[in-house]
């Protein structure tokens, strides 16, 4: 059953309870289910029918979710887009979208941050957003009375995600426009609800903890759970982490727009094992393939690229997800992640692993966060370079960087270069842009 007869259901049975939360303004589901029957009626009126994708901005706050709703009851696809993007790249997904036969059972495209090549629309089933919702409800405990606060892109599938089953089980979505005023996230902290829940993502929790770490600690029996992925989280920012919340579930979560909501791993066990994303959930399945890359199965995956019939047959054969992901199941059937195909560096015939540099890297007094890539020297070819953001107080010490790195590492894994930067490049979705290091 879609999410949005589940809002008509709530809205007849709980009429009052609050749905939607944004800043100042509350809407309950009485108020949210007429507010997507009146967009349904004015989307119906210019001209939208039963499965034509309609494109738009997704505007960060309650406007976005009556429109994506509406155009559901509609019968339509939703095909929201990031809402800065360009008006020419805008068109050109309408005209992308527009003369396309799509399956029966299409529901959404979304379209990826094209962190690994040109952005692709991808698209999702009604069984896939059904299937990723029990996933969530079943493994990490959604209940009616918890308060999800979502701060990522509403147009993404990280918020997507977390967005249906809240409405599915008849809870409350705090949205927020982004992280930037980390006193806005606190004052949600006030309103009169038990249980608190987010995603963030690695980068944003090392930010909270760095800057915020007593407000959290002072938080925290109010939060039931804290989910990450997207990016590594280090062990020393799971146990700071654990640290602060003791009581709390903290999950690292393997997921994706094309796989959808995989499997999940709660940290807050004492061991704060970097790279393991748990077991997988109820519909989904997991095998390693013999490049060691993890091959996903089961009702989450998408249906296919929209309009590239080759790029979907090379990451889907035999009905599965053959993913770049690299990893290993280890004799306990948790699932560990030890980096992607496309990120491995080959410097001298050595296979560098990027993740390895940064992790070590990482636990130098001066910097705050970092990222391996590959560069060009003159005379020995392709080298590693250290981009460094550096702790407050501090100057780049490559010297010191370079010894405290082999002192750990082989010496081919020692970057011969080293950066200075204030901020990573990162996606909307806080995903590292490797590309643009």
């Amino acid at each position: 059953m879609k999410a949005e007869e589940y809002i008509r259901i709530h809205a007849q049975n709980s009429p009052e309870k609050i749905a939607l939360v944004y800043g100042d303004r509350q809407m309950n589901y009485d108020q949210f289910w007429k507010g997507i029957c009146t967009r349904a009626e004015e989307l119906s009126a210019a001209g939208l029918r039963a499965r034509q994708p309609y494109v738009f901005r997704a505007s960060q706050d309650m406007d976005f979710l009556l429109t994506y709703c509406a155009v559901h009851i509609l019968d339509a696809i939703a095909v929201p887009m990031e809402r800065s993007v360009s008006q020419e790249y805008f068109d050109s997904v309408q005209a992308e979208v527009q003369d396309y036969t799509f399956a029966p059972d299409i529901m959404d495209i979304l379209y990826t941050t094209g962190t690994t090549g040109k952005a692709k629309g991808v698209m999702l089933g009604s069984k896939v957003l059904e299937s990723c919702s029990d996933n969530f409800i079943d493994s990490m405990g959604y209940t009616p009375d918890l308060l999800y606060i979502i701060s990522g892109p509403l147009n993404h599938i990280a918020s997507l995600s977390k967005i249906h089953p809240m409405l599915v089980i008849g809870g409350t979505i705090a949205i927020m426009d982004g992280l930037k005023d980390m006193n806005a996230l606190f004052d949600i902290f006030k309103l009169p609800f038990k249980k608190f829940a987010t995603f963030l993502v690695p980068a944003s929790i090392r930010l909270l903890m760095q800057f915020s770490y007593d407000k959290l600690c002072a938080v925290a029996d109010k939060i039931d759970f804290i989910e990450t992925g997207a990016a590594p989280i280090t062990s020393e920012d799971m146990r700071r982490l654990a640290q602060a919340l003791p009581h709390s579930r903290l999950y690292n979560t393997l997921g994706g727009t094309e796989i959808g909501a995989v499997c999940t791993y709660n940290f807050n066990d004492g061991k704060y094992m970097e790279g393991c994303v748990g077991r997988c959930m109820k519909h989904s399945r997991i095998e390693i393939g013999e490049e060691g890359n993890l091959i996903i199965s089961g009702d989450t995956i998408m249906s296919g690229y929209l309009g590239d019939e080759e790029s979907t047959r090379q990451v889907v054969q035999d009905g599965k997800v053959h993913s770049a992901d690299l990893g290993y199941i280890d004799e306990d059937g948790l699932i560990h992640l030890t980096g992607r195909k496309g990120d491995i560096i080959n410097v001298g015939g050595f296979k560098v692993n990027p993740l390895d540099v940064e992790k070590v890297a990482g636990t130098h007094p001066s910097i705050r966060e970092c990222a391996c890539t590959s560069a060009q020297h003159p005379v020995v070819g392709t080298v590693l370079k250290l981009v460094v953001v550096l702790n407050d107080g501090f100057t780049l010490d490559k010297h010191s960087i370079a010894v405290h790195i082999k002192n750990q590492l082989e010496s081919h894994k020692v970057p011969t270069y080293y950066q200075q930067v204030e901020t990573l490049p990162r996606t909307y979705n806080g995903k590292l842009d490797r590309k643009s290091l």
